[in-house]
This record gives structure tokens, sequence and C-alpha cells, in this order.
């Protein structure tokens, strides 16, 4: 176990609190929105702005990554720990934010912090910002309290630009760059907790691939009457495969969706089950009135560790008032498919393709296009690394850490797909800091855990987990 006195860390934290959340809102300030073409020169800003606080704060090693064509810049630092037995951990996190204006509803403006309550407000407080600095003040805690002048482990650090633009550079980018970002695991801090009182450490995130069904029928839109009952129709048969994507017990019912998912073990079920989940609660966050999905699962088994397959949208034909008696031409699905550890996307996505074309009718002309896809990833309870993360949080909240699930997506499967590690989650937002939301926010005293978590977690993976 680490020997990183806890009083030490926490004094150094104490004396430089202050400093690290001014610097926090100064970065906060600059409004480096992704999206915005306008503010492109500004994510630029926001890169240069930490490049030069990383070596501040003392990495030796601090570049500004260009990605292809237009994209927006990266940041990657290394500090090597000097120690060949040292393990190698990657830390990502991303430095754009959402877009955010006064009039989305915000109390102030969105780029402008302020604190209130113990609670930091502004677009980036707690997605990204907040939680890639954090990791500043933790390796100058872990120095100064264990008397290193370079951390336990080989630090890297990769803050990418694009991540709420979707990255769609990042895999061009870690390939080229993948000699300098080898490691022994990734830690990603771009996630939250279960609450303030439960906090938890997720252990795996979703896959995605999505795509848009365009059918085909008569040349043109033709009279119901004349033609009806007689000739195909695509919104019919639109209706038809979104009906029939699901069978009576709400699993896939493409067949092949399952092949390779790895089941929950009796071990993870009881894990699940061990949170105060409460489903009137989760309902209100959903803003919905019943729960409803596969049988056998319960609600966070679905939203977490089940493969599903949902409708995002369908249309064709008439749509405006009134009535117009015709048969389109054409119709549309939209679907999305989450994924889970064991399952292929390239495999699912020609599942659907042999589905559909097994289905349509003849006259009924069709073309698929998948948007791309995202990899599952899941880190096994029994890793080394997660459990040096487990240990350095509960050291700093003082109490069990307990585990959690993303139902959603992101760029850490990317990671590990290249680098070929493990990728663990240390984060400690809250589900009411809001992200992408109005009003975002973080709160200090967690931000300092973060802290502190970090500034224990360098020394307990180097005592634990020798790669020699």
């Amino acid at each position: 176990m680490s020997t990183t006195p806890d009083s030490a860390v926490r004094a150094y934290i104490a004396d430089h609190r202050e400093a690290f959340l001014d610097d926090l809102a100064e970065w906060l300030r600059i409004p480096s929105v992704s999206a915005d073409p306008e503010r492109a020169g500004e994510v630029r800003r926001s890169a240069e702005w930490l490049a030069a606080k990383l070596t501040g704060t003392g990495f030796p090693a601090v570049e500004i990554w260009e990605t292809d064509s237009d994209g927006l810049p990266a940041v990657f630092a290394e500090w090597p720990s000097g120690d060949p037995s040292a393990p190698t951990v990657l830390v990502y996190g991303h430095h754009d934010v959402q877009p955010a204006a006064r009039e989305d509803g915000w109390h102030t403006d969105p780029f402008e912090p302020y604190t209130t309550d113990g609670k930091l407000y502004a677009r980036g407080a707690a997605d990204d910002k907040g939680q890639v600095f954090f990791h500043t003040l933790g390796v100058r805690a872990h120095l100064a309290a264990t008397g290193r002048t370079a951390p336990a482990v080989n630090l890297k650090l990769l803050i990418e630009g694009e991540e709420e633009s979707g990255s769609p550079n990042f895999p061009a980018l870690i390939k080229t760059h993948a000699d300098r970002l080898t490691c022994d695991a990734v830690i990603v801090s771009d996630t939250g907790m279960w609450s303030r009182d439960t906090p938890t450490v997720c252990t795996g995130m979703r896959g995605l691939t999505d795509c848009q069904i365009d059918l085909y029928g008569p040349d043109q839109d033709i009279h119901s009457g004349s033609f009806g009952g007689a000739v195909p129709n695509p919104a019919t048969e639109a209706a038809r495969l979104a009906a029939a994507l699901h069978d009576a017990d709400r699993r896939v019912a493409i067949p092949g969706f399952y092949d390779g998912v790895i089941e929950l073990t009796d071990r993870e079920r009881e894990l699940l089950a061990e949170l105060p989940f409460d489903e009137a609660e989760w309902l209100r966050t959903a803003h919905s009135h019943a729960t409803l999905g596969e049988a056998g699962s319960t609600t966070l088994e679905r939203i977490w560790a089940r493969p599903t397959a949902e409708v995002n949208g369908i249309g064709g034909g008439y749509q405006g008032p009134g009535g117009k008696t015709v048969i389109p031409a054409a119709a549309q699905l939209k679907l999305s498919f989450r994924l889970v550890a064991g399952q292929d996307a390239a495999a699912v996505q020609q599942s659907v393709r042999d589905w559909v074309g097994d289905r349509l009718p003849s006259g009924i002309r069709h073309k698929i296009t998948f948007w791309g896809a995202t990899r599952p990833c899941l880190t096994p309870l029994d890793h080394p690394a997660l459990q040096s993360v487990v240990r350095a949080m509960g050291r700093a909240f003082g109490q069990k850490i307990r585990f959690t699930r993303e139902g959603g997506s992101g760029p850490a499967a990317d990671l590990q797909d290249v680098l070929g590690v493990p990728v663990l989650f240390l984060g400690i937002s809250v589900p009411s800091d809001g992200w992408h939301a109005p009003n975002e926010k973080v709160e200090l005293d967690l931000l300092m855990k973060g802290v502190e978590t970090a500034a224990h977690l360098w020394g307990d993976l180097a005592e634990t987990w020798s790669t020699t």
C-alpha cells in the first residue's frame, strides 16, 4: 500500500487550494467551444494555456499536438519517473467545452466563473476542465508529501480538444502518436460518481453504432385509393422494421446481435445491487413515467451492462396539417445500438444489414448508412490498477468505494484499442453538476477529493504494480 502520509497530502492541498482555484477560473474564462468554428482560436488558446500550466507544474516535456485537416489541437505532457520498474500511466481528458450562452438559462455569464455555497459555476467546471486540472495539484501534492522530484510512475497526459464535437480526429491522432502514448494503463478523468454520499469508480462504458435506413417504393407519391393495398409502402415497411426490432421480452430480435456478449457475473450483480438506487427518483431524471426493457434485467443492468437497440427517428410521407391520402415514395428509420463488452461493432453492423435485407419485400429498395462505431470497454474488477484507484479514492473519501458503469459511449475505447491496455476511470463529478446544461458546476470539496485521490494514486500504483 502507498505510504504517502495523508496529513502531508492534505496540508499541501490546503496551502495551495486558493491559487489552484484561481488558475482554474482563469482557464474556465476561455470559451473553448469546439463545435463553433468562430471559436477555434479560443480552443487553441485553451491548449496553449494548459501547456504553459503543465510546464509550470513541472512536466519536463509538454507539446501541443495538431490534428488532421482543420482539426483542433490536443495537449500532450510527459514526466518520467526515473525508476525502470515503474508502470506508465496515461491520463486522458479534454479541454474543449459545450456551447453556452446566458440566454440558455444561465444565471450568470457561463464563461465568468463564480463561487457560491461551495460550488464553482462555469461551463467546463466539471466537464472537463475541473477534472483535468485536479491532476496538476495532485501530482504536486504527491511530490511534496513523498519528497520525490519525479512522480512514482511514468506519468503522461493527453488532453483532447474535440471531445465535445465527437472526437472526429482522435483515433487518427493516437495512431499517429502511438509510440509516444505507450503505457500500461489509461486513466480517464471525464466521468462521475453515483453521488456525493456514495463515491464510486466506473468500470466500463458501452460502445455505439448508429445508422439511417432509407427505404424507397414508388418513384413518386401515389394515390392511396388507386394503388393502396396493391403495391409496397415504404412507410409501412419502416414501421414494420421498427416493430420487429425487439421480441416479446424486449430483447433485440436481430439474429447474431448478442454474439460474444460478456454476461454480468454474480459478483458484479451484487455490486450493482449495493448502490442506493431510487427508481422513482431515476424516473424523474429520465423525464419518464415507467421503466421498460429487457426481461430478467434490472434497470441499472439495462442501462450499463446490456446491449440495446433504439429507434431514434422514423419518418416518411405527408407530415403537414390534415390528411393527404398518398403512398409515399420514401421513408426513413434512424437506429442506434449500444454495445457491451464482447460485441464487435462491425459484426453488429453486418447483422443489421442482413436483417433488414431479409425482412423487406420485393419492390422496396433500401440503403443503410452507418455513421461510425465506438467500441465498448470494460475493466476487470480484479485488475491491479483498478484496485489502486479504489484504494486511493477510499483514502481521500474515507469510506467504501462502490462500482458503477456508464451507459453512454466515449473515446476511451479508442485508447484501449490502439494502445492495447486497460482503461480505468477516475472522476469526482456528481449528477447534479449539469454537464452540457445551463449552470454547470463542480462541488469544491469533491474537486479537492479528486486532487487527494490523484496524490495517493501514483504511489499506490508504483508499489503494487511493478512492470518488471
